[in-house]
């Protein structure tokens, strides 16, 4: 029996270094390095647990069926967004926006459109009335898609006007994360609820292994965005649900949501739906008739520059990271960021940190409560190096959770939609970016941050310095955690 002990011994050590000796090989290929080096001291500090969770999470593409649907997708936005670049473009363009506008169109975005008008929803409430009204009003079709969908007492209005409009002869679609609605509390209400009210509705990125359809469970569709008859789009931070995501816990604490949804008029609301269209099709095989972009004959009376940019895990590069790293190098005066999750990789870091050392007035807005523990710390974990190079940060009183998304460059560009300024976002969510050139636009986000300001304390380097010893400990950890992509 000891030669059976001996053989079991000398196969564990085999084992054990072959998976090192694996992990050395393959996991650094075409990640980045700070991703690469925590997955592997998670496979070297603990071997078996870390290469099956390497192996369950270490691939962040899509399925090769859904990134070949891709290329298909890429194609139906360059015929469908033809001819929309001749619109005509407002006020002169800051020197590098040309550029950031090809690097956009390059990484698979749509056209920058001109003649568009927005107005911005800050109020949770209100932004839920606005969606509800332009349903009330269609004609033709509605194509919502969020994150989180869920049927209570805040969202009955909007379903009600979705069913309203099916006994119309309107049109309803209707796609929500699989995962993130699943755990929401009411989704068997709510799938009960659209199915009641006649809509077609679809189950974006859908983990349903026995029925064939998987892929990495952490891939998710975090969009938002509400389009009705290629007339009138909403698209921010907010999901279909009540601010307080109905969930125990948030209402003990009192946390509720506070975000931003922004509507849209003009050229640009074609291609917020042809991205609807195109998540559509990759769950459904149904590719719905194109839609043309609506040209005014009268122009707004502050017409605004917009670019629609897509991102995510079956895209070939980083989209958003790449246009938020490009837009605040390009900052000559402020960049002033508002983002609920706040973990930059390497490159991004060095974007803020750089710009704010050159004398830029970066400011950036997060929240002092948190409702995921994790990212919090792992967000956290990062003020010392922003708050050395000169960034101003601010954080939004407690309990509400500051959720909007967006951020702003100089007096002339901004970027809003469903984007966090993290790696979950970077890599391995679906998500939906606004790039629009306006000074009036700008300036009514500036009047917006300010309020923010006004709600907000700012953190200090003594302050931050001078933090528990455990607080720091559980950043650091956080960090780690965060990066293992």
């Amino acid at each position: 029996m000891e030669w059976v002990a001996t053989f079991w011994v000398v196969f564990g050590i085999i084992v054990d270094v072959a998976i090192r000796v694996f992990a050395v090989v393959y996991v650094p290929i075409n990640r980045r390095p700070q991703t690469a080096m925590a997955w592997l001291l998670a496979i070297f500090l603990i071997p078996y647990v870390g290469f099956i969770l390497f192996l369950v999470f270490g691939n962040s593409k899509l399925p090769k069926k859904r990134r070949n649907k891709q290329d298909e997708i890429s194609r139906f936005i360059l015929e469908t967004t033809q001819g929309v670049d001749d619109v005509r473009k407002n006020s002169p363009w800051p020197s590098w926006l040309e550029n950031a506008v090809l690097l956009n169109r390059t990484l698979g975005a749509m056209p920058m459109v001109g003649d568009n008008s927005a107005k911005l929803y800050p109020q949770y409430e209100e932004s839920l009335i606005a969606m509800t009204e332009a349903v009330d009003r269609a004609r033709r079709y509605v194509h919502a898609e969020f994150y989180i969908v869920a049927y209570d007492s805040t969202t009955k209005p909007f379903f009600t006007a979705l069913e309203n409009a099916v006994k119309r002869g309107v049109t309803v679609r209707v796609m929500l994360d699989h995962i993130a609605s699943i755990r929401s509390p009411g989704y068997r209400r709510t799938i009960r609820r659209l199915k009641q009210a006649g809509v077609q509705w679809q189950l974006m990125l859908p983990f349903q292994p026995l029925r064939g359809k998987y892929q990495r469970i952490d891939l998710r569709n975090h969009r938002k965005l509400l389009v009705v008859d290629g007339e009138v789009a909403f698209t921010g931070s907010q999901n279909m649900i009540d601010s307080s995501y109905n969930k125990r816990g948030n209402l003990r604490h009192g946390l509720h949501w506070k975000d931003l949804m922004v509507r849209f008029e003009g050229p640009i609301v074609a291609g917020i739906n042809a991205l609807f269209v195109t998540d559509w099709y990759s769950e459904t095989d149904e590719m719905l008739p194109r839609e043309p972009a609506v040209i005014r004959n009268v122009r707004p009376e502050h017409p605004l520059d917009a670019q629609v940019v897509p991102s995510g895990p079956a895209f070939k590069g980083e989209n958003n990271l790449r246009l938020f790293n490009d837009l605040i190098y390009a900052a000559e005066q402020r960049v002033i960021i508002t983002s609920p999750y706040f973990v930059p990789d390497e490159s991004m870091l060095y974007a803020i940190t750089t710009a704010a050392q050159s004398g830029v007035d970066v400011q950036l807005f997060v929240s002092e409560v948190a409702d995921q523990k994790v990212v919090y710390h792992a967000q956290r974990s990062y003020y010392e190096a922003l708050l050395r190079s000169g960034v101003r940060i601010w954080l939004y009183e407690s309990p509400i959770v500051l959720h909007a998304k967006h951020f702003t460059i100089d007096d002339d560009v901004a970027v809003i939609g469903s984007s966090n300024m993290d790696m979950r976002s970077f890599s391995l969510n679906l998500e939906i970016s606004i790039m629009v050139h306006g000074r009036s636009f700008v300036r009514d986000l500036r009047e917006l941050e300010q309020t923010y300001r006004e709600r907000s304390r700012e953190l200090s380097l003594d302050e931050w310095l001078t933090r528990p010893l455990r607080s720091a400990v559980l950043d650091n950890v956080a960090r780690l955690t965060a990066t293992v992509q």
